[in-house]
């Protein structure tokens, strides 16, 4: 499985939606399900999947699945969309 699949593997769990949800388009706030918190518990999974650290700017400046993708890459994980 690549690291974008795990990625939204991350997202589908940390935000409560259903196997098979396209989440490639989604964005903070988007839906109801990515709130503040529900955030934090998305920053905190992907650090655990991934084995990354995200700092507080970058947690901040996360605000959809393509930005967490490059976040990734930043991260030296895979390549972005």
């Amino acid at each position: 499985m690549g690291h974008l699949d795990r990625l939204r593997d991350v997202f589908r769990a940390s935000l409560s939606l259903p196997d098979g949800t396209d989440v490639d388009g989604l964005e903070y706030r988007a839906i109801p399900q990515w709130d503040s918190l529900a955030h934090m518990a998305l920053v905190a999974a992907m650090e655990d999947e991934f084995a990354v650290m995200i700092d507080t700017d970058e947690m901040i400046d996360m605000s959809s699945f393509a930005h967490a993708a490059r976040l990734l890459e930043k991260h030296g994980v895979g390549a972005a969309i």
